[in-house]
Parts: structure tokens; C-alpha cells; sequence
């Protein structure tokens, strides 16, 4: 081969090699290519996995606080600030249509916490939520409400011009401008079928992407649903405090509220008074017109209650036609001249067929009159039954309590009966309870425990708290028979001690399951004597208690025991012992029966009307017990 076909030879070699390196650069070129396109398409679906997620968790905070049972107003304020943290949108709040005697207006509910809410301030001088806002006269909107559709619109000036047609359209442009908002976003909230409101969303963003429409969509419905459950909290938290016949806080509330209310007294040495009031002649309203007449009454006084309250004050039902309102700060020189307001009201007030209607009145102040929230209330009911019995339609101030009260008398007869040993409680027990009684103060709690303790020693089936439960019937009828504060503390002592004769009877006789024998009847017959001439009559401070637990086993129509007396020669006070003492009893467990529920025993009261008991006193204790009770 010669020089010339050997250069030829290196140049075809030559051209292979560059059109091979040609050829492997344009698939290097292509796949460097390939990679870059994946590595763009890779960072998208990240971006939108991470949109996507951060959407997960917008709605998961949204079904958080959908179960935290807080109020509306904190759920809608988390939902519109949850746009900001985790989606990016530079502003959003939520409008509702308000009225009031100016008209219809609309009013931002929620709206997020950040720097451009605090721009705006700086920039207009006021907040976004101080405006009374107006719609915006734009179809765009009414098609969207009334299709329950989202709509975006870059038209940014006209939309809040719109809201707020007060701001200057220039000022507002330049306001957007420099806070680099782009576009809005308007999303119809529906609740219970109907328009609830509208959350509007500022965005940096020109366009709205689908998967961005389908999560509005589906953050909609989670608002919505949200504010449907905020709404059933609040109902049943209403329900749970509030009277379903007047809209009144309920007894339940009251006592919560009182409880409260004396610790920021004492803390701040700042006196409350109560307000005790009962509608006059209730009982001849439901005879004479029906109780659908009645029921109007009682509303009426809720009527007045509601417009002669301010706004700190608390006004209850308390049951039946009884009532209760609390005035902080005001002493008994204005709960006077307010409750006299009330009185004045609730005279002016004429029903149909009704005609006029009255209340009758207490009032009582916390620091004044006493310091102790149980015995306050006690004087203020005592008041207002002293308004009754001097001819009704009245206020009566209380008296202040007196030195020495019902409880601590009935302390002191506890601790002289298992102190000096007159009952046969072993001695272990009685030392224990001894102490329980001298440790405690006049209104403790500890006083009932202690009472339950003892008819536990001879009745293991007695109810758990029965002894407190008996008390506040026996309180309630002496009330509706219109008996002085005098003759109420009697019988509450009398309430506490009455069964006490149980004890002494023999081991077992109680929870007998044969026949008793004639022995046995005459022992149970002589119970009450017992406690009344051996247990208690030693102790000289309730000589007046005793004729009441002598005669407790009287029956209204002669056939009782010991005395067989009958009908009104029966102290009243003896007769409500006597048909309380039935009522638990039956709820009791007997070793010749089991225990009736509440209805059953009601039923077996009302069947001794006229027998065991008056038939008014059976009607007054029936309905104590299914409503003042529950």
C-alpha cells in the first residue's frame, strides 16, 4: 500500500471516529435532555405533593377544631388564618349579612392575623372588622351565591370598593399594588341549606389552578360543615344551661354562677345581691284557664326579667313559677329599688284572658346579709314568702340571718346524741362522725354525709344523698303551704333526726323477709316515740321539733300510728315527712320487693291520695318531683 491509500485509509478511519463521536454526542445531548425534562416534571409533582399535603393539613386542622367544641367565632378565625400558614394566600376573611334597625350590612366574623391586616390599619387608619360593609353591586357575585359556585377575578379595587365603598379607589390601588395582591378568590359558604356567608381569599397568583379549585371546593364544604357543627355545640350547650320554657339559665347555671360570683366578692370586697321571685296565684291560673295560660305566665315573667336585666347580670328559672336574678355589684339599696322596677313591670303586664298578673319578691345581699352562699339564698327565699304571706305583690328585704341557724342546731344535737351515746352506734363510729360534725362549718356538706351515715347504720339500702334530697322537698312544699322561716328550719331539723327512733329498734327487724308478728308491729309503731320522748327529748334546744317526729307516721284518714290522728289535727310538718319518707322508700330496695322507678312511685303516692295523704299535698309533692327536681 502506498503513502497516499495509507493517508485515504487514516482518513476514513478518521471520519468513523468523529461520525461515531457525533453519533454518541446528540444520545448524551438527548439524554441529558430526557433528565433535565424529568428533573423539571419531578420538582412540579413536588411542588404539587407538597401543595397537596400542606392541603391535608388545612383540613385536618379545620377537623380538629371542628371537634374541640369551641365557639363559632374560633373555628371561623382558625380556618381563615390556616389559609395563611399553610397555603400561602397573602389575606383572607369571612362576611356575614347582620341587621339592625339601620338595616341590612355586612360584617367581617373572622379574619386572619397578619402583617397585611396591620398595613391596612397603618394605611387607612381604621380595621378591616370596624366597617359596616355593604355587597358589592356585582353579578358576578349574586351568580356565584346563588349557584354556590367559586369565582376569581383579578379586579381586585372594584371588589373592595365594592365592601367598602367609603375608601378612595386610588388610595385602595395603591394599597394592592404594594401588597403585591394579584387576584381574589370569592367562595359562598352555605350552612343548614341556606347562605351562611362568604370567604374571601387575596391571592399573589393571576390564575387558579384546578387542583386549587377542587381544594376551595372541598375546604367549602369542610367550613360549612364546620359551622354546622359549632352551631349543634353551642345548641346543646345552651340546652344544657338554659330553660327550655323561658330561655332563662336554668337552676343548674345559677349554682355554678353563684359559686363564682362570691369569690370575686370576697376577692374584691364587692357586695352581690339575689333576687328571689315567685308569680302570685299560679295554681288558680291553671285551674280557671289551663296550664297552656299558665305556662304564658311564667314566660311573661321571663319577659320582664329579660328587659330590667343589664347585660352582667344572671336571671334563672329556678323551677315551677320561682325565679332568681343576681346583681353583681349592687347592694341592698339597689336590689330594692330593682327589684321594686320588676315588681312595677310585671304589674303593668296584661295577658290575654289573664288579665294583670303579680310576683312576689325577696331580696338579699352577699356580705350584708350573710357570707355564706347557701344560708343567702335560704333568707331571700324566706323573703319573698314573707312577701306572700303579707298579701303578695310585694318586695320584702331579708333579715340578716341569725346567730344561731337550723344547721348548727342540728350539729349540736348530733354530736349530743353520738357523743353522749343515746343511740346504739358502735363506739368507733360514733367518735369518727363526732369529729366529722365538730370540724365542719354551719352549711358543710358533712352535715347531710353525716345524717346519710346514721340511716346507713339501720337501712343499708338508703339512697346515697337521700338525706340532702329530702331536705330540699321538704323545703319546697313547706314553701308552696306558705309556712314561716321559723317553722322551715323546724322541719328541716326534723327531716334530719326523724328516722332516728330506726336505730334502736331490733337487729334486723327492718330487713325482715317473713311476716312480721304483732311484737314486731308494735315495736315499728313505737319507733317514733322513741325518738322523740327518749333520743331527743333530753336535748333542750329542739323541744319544738318533737311533736313533728311523733306525729310523722300519721295517716290523713285516722289510720296511722301512734296517735291515730287524722287530717288537719296532723302538724303539716308531719304530714311532708310522711309522704317524703313513703316516696324514697318505695325507691328502696325491700326484702319483699324491689325498688320502683321514680314513675312507679309517683303513681303509688297519687293511689293514697285522700288515704295516707291530702290530696293537695300529694299533687304539690308530685309536682316538686317531676319538675323542680327533673
Amino acid at each position: 500500500m502506498g503513502f497516499f491509500d495509507s493517508i485515504k485509509k487514516f482518513k476514513n478511519q478518521l471520519e468513523q471516529v468523529e461520525s461515531s463521536v457525533y453519533s454518541g454526542s446528540g444520545s448524551l445531548l438527548e439524554v441529558y435532555e430526557r433528565n433535565a425534562k424529568l428533573e423539571a416534571e419531578i420538582a412540579v409533582r413536588t411542588k404539587e405533593l407538597d401543595r397537596a399535603n400542606k392541603q391535608m393539613l388545612t383540613l385536618q386542622h379545620i377537623w380538629d377544631m371542628m371537634n374541640s367544641s369551641k365557639p363559632l367565632s374560633s373555628v371561623l378565625n382558625a380556618i381563615v388564618n390556616s389559609l395563611q400558614g399553610e397555603l400561602g394566600y397573602l389575606y383572607s376573611f369571612i362576611v356575614k349579612q347582620k341587621a339592625d334597625n339601620d338595616g341590612n350590612y355586612l360584617q367581617v366574623v373572622a379574619s386572619s392575623r397578619d402583617d397585611l391586616g396591620m398595613k391596612f390599619f397603618e394605611y387607612f387608619k381604621c380595621e378591616v372588622t370596624d366597617y359596616r360593609m355593604h355587597f358589592p353591586e356585582m353579578e358576578e357575585l349574586k351568580n356565584a351565591i346563588s349557584t354556590n359556585t367559586i369565582y376569581q377575578s383579578a379586579e381586585l379595587v372594584k371588589l373592595v370598593c365594592g365592601f367598602l365603598p367609603e375608601l378612595d379607589e386610588a388610595k385602595t390601588k395603591a394599597f394592592l399594588d404594594k401588597a403585591k395582591m394579584k387576584s381574589y378568590i370569592f367562595v359562598p359558604l352555605v350552612s343548614k341549606q341556606t347562605h351562611f356567608g362568604s370567604l374571601v381569599v387575596f391571592s399573589s397568583r393571576d390564575t387558579l389552578s384546578n387542583s386549587e379549585l377542587n381544594f376551595l371546593s372541598l375546604f367549602a364544604k369542610q367550613i360549612e360543615l364546620a359551622i354546622t357543627i359549632a352551631d349543634l355545640f353551642q345548641a346543646v350547650k345552651e340546652q344544657a344551661v338554659t330553660d327550655g320554657m323561658t330561655g332563662l339559665y336554668n337552676r343548674r347555671y345559677f349554682e355554678e354562677f353563684i359559686k363564682k360570683e362570691a369569690i370575686r366578692s370576697e376577692r374584691q370586697n364587692q357586695k352581690f345581691t339575689v333576687i328571689g321571685l315567685d308569680l302570685d296565684h299560679l295554681k288558680q291560673i291553671n285551674d280557671m284557664y289551663g296550664h297552656n295560660y299558665g305556662d304564658i305566665a311564667i314566660k311573661a315573667i321571663a319577659e320582664v326579667l329579660k328587659n330590667n336585666a343589664r347585660s352582667i347580670d344572671v336571671a334563672a328559672r329556678m323551677g315551677g313559677e320561682e325565679f332568681n336574678l343576681i346583681l353583681p355589684g349592687v347592694d341592698s339599696a339597689g336590689g330594692c329599688i330593682a327589684a321594686e322596677r320588676i315588681r312595677k313591670a310585671i304589674e303593668a303586664v296584661k295577658l290575654e284572658k289573664i288579665g294583670h298578673i303579680t310576683a312576689s319578691l325577696g331580696v338579699a345581699t352577699y356580705l350584708e346579709h350573710s357570707d355564706d352562699i347557701d344560708e343567702l339564698l335560704e333568707i331571700t327565699d324566706h323573703a319573698m314568702y314573707e312577701s306572700k304571706r303579707n298579701g303578695r305583690n310585694r318586695v320584702t328585704i331579708a333579715k340578716p340571718a341569725r346567730q344561731t341557724s337550723w344547721q348548727e342546731i342540728a350539729i349540736n344535737t348530733f354530736v349530743d346524741i353520738l357523743s353522749k351515746h343515746r343511740i346504739p352506734v358502735d363506739e368507733s363510729t360514733s367518735n369518727m362522725l363526732v369529729q366529722k360534725l365538730q370540724e365542719m362549718n354551719i352549711n358543710n356538706e358533712k352535715l347531710y354525709q353525716v345524717a346519710d351515715a346514721l340511716v346507713s347504720t339501720y337501712n343499708p339500702e338508703h339512697i346515697e344523698g337521700g338525706v340532702k334530697q329530702k331536705v330540699q322537698i321538704a323545703s319546697l312544699l313547706a314553701k308552696r303551704f306558705e309556712l314561716s322561716k321559723e317553722s322551715i328550719d323546724r322541719l328541716k331539723i326534723a327531716v334530719l333526726l326523724y328516722d332516728i327512733g330506726n336505730t334502736m329498734l331490733p337487729k334486723g327487724l327492718l330487713r325482715k323477709k317473713e311476716p312480721l308478728s304483732e311484737e314486731d308491729k308494735l315495736s315499728i309503731k313505737q319507733h317514733p316515740l322513741i325518738a322523740a320522748r327518749e333520743i331527743l327529748k333530753p336535748i333542750s334546744n329542739i323541744v319544738d321539733i318533737i311533736p313533728i317526729i311523733e306525729k310523722h307516721h300519721e295517716n290523713w284518714n285516722g289510720t296511722g300510728y301512734p296517735a291515730n290522728i287524722s287530717g288537719e289535727e296532723i302538724p303539716i310538718e308531719s304530714q311532708i315527712i310522711l309522704i317524703i319518707d313513703s316516696y324514697f322508700a318505695l325507691m328502696e330496695n325491700r326484702p319483699y320487693r324491689d325498688a320502683l322507678s321514680r314513675e312507679d312511685a309517683l303513681k303509688t303516692i297519687e293511689s293514697e291520695i285522700n288515704n295516707k295523704w291530702s290530696e293537695k299535698l300529694a299533687k304539690e309533692f308530685i309536682a316538686i318531683v317531676q319538675n323542680d327536681l327533673g
